[in-house]
């Protein structure tokens, strides 16, 4: 269970890496950022095709797109000094939570 979860942390890392590509890429202008992207979004599916074997696919793409929300927020803040209203922040924290919740609970149900 362990190297699934592992597989989707990578998942997450991947697709988080290559949103923050997306405005470095300029609209696809650029390649080296954009060839990067894709491979990043690639090897993110890549790495979810062997979460979705040992768990439940409800519970693999609220984890995935939570925790990717959350951490593309927290990034965007720190590396292109976006703002978040505090009502956006507690809205972020409290998908952590969600996921916290839909992940405690899976295994009760698997």
């Amino acid at each position: 269970m362990l190297k699934t979860y592992l597989f989707l942390v990578g998942a997450i890392f991947c697709e988080v890496a290559g949103t923050m590509l997306l405005p470095i890429s300029q609209n696809f202008t650029k390649p080296i950022p954009t060839v990067s992207l894709a491979i990043l979004y690639l090897c993110a599916f890549y790495l979810l095709t062997f979460v979705v074997n040992k768990l439940p696919i409800a519970i693999v793409y609220a984890t995935w797109s939570g925790l990717g929300i959350f951490t593309i927020a927290i990034l965007g803040y720190i590396f292109f000094k976006q703002t978040l209203a505090w009502q956006a922040i507690v809205g972020l924290f409290l998908i952590v939570i969600g996921v916290i919740l839909v992940n405690s609970f899976a295994t009760k149900l698997s």
